[in-house]
């Protein structure tokens, strides 16, 4: 009789992980896929909306939309400061006369933003979490 009883809790168990396992995947083609990160985003998709929850601008990492297609994030997982998907995502213009380029890191567009060819919206127009990992095969998947 144990025996049998130990066998329906394994397949129950397994049954569950197989559940979870297709339900995360379902919520990753729903939100558009995984993010590709090296210090950039290609995509951002994500049903998750942390406004309004009153959580300290210091617990999300910033995403930077230039525009261009391809959004620049600070951190990345194994960067000592990332704060483990949670997000915030600030727009950028470009002044006038500047033809917009793709910056990889988030340093460059701070550096930019100093030399008065852009400027940051200092008002996140998202916050949300997005869990993300490494592509095998990308820059940051090696």
């Amino acid at each position: 009789m144990q025996l049998g009883t130990k066998l329906v809790r394994r397949v129950t168990a397994a049954a569950s992980a197989i559940v979870l396992l297709a339900s995360l995947g379902a919520g990753v083609v729903a939100a558009g896929g995984p993010p590709k990160l090296g210090f950039y985003v290609e995509t951002v998709g994500t049903p998750t909306d942390f406004f309004g929850t009153g959580a300290p601008d210091s617990t999300f990492d910033k995403i930077y939309n230039l525009g261009t297609g391809i959004n620049v994030a600070e951190a990345k997982p194994g960067d000592t400061d990332f704060n483990g998907g949670r997000w915030q995502v600030y727009t950028v213009t470009w002044a006038a006369g500047v033809t917009p380029v793709q910056y990889t890191n988030d340093g460059q567009i701070l550096a930019a933003q100093d030399a008065g060819l852009l400027t940051i919206n200092p008002t996140p127009v998202k916050e949300f979490f997005c869990n993300v990992a490494p592509v095998p095969g990308s820059p940051s998947g090696r």
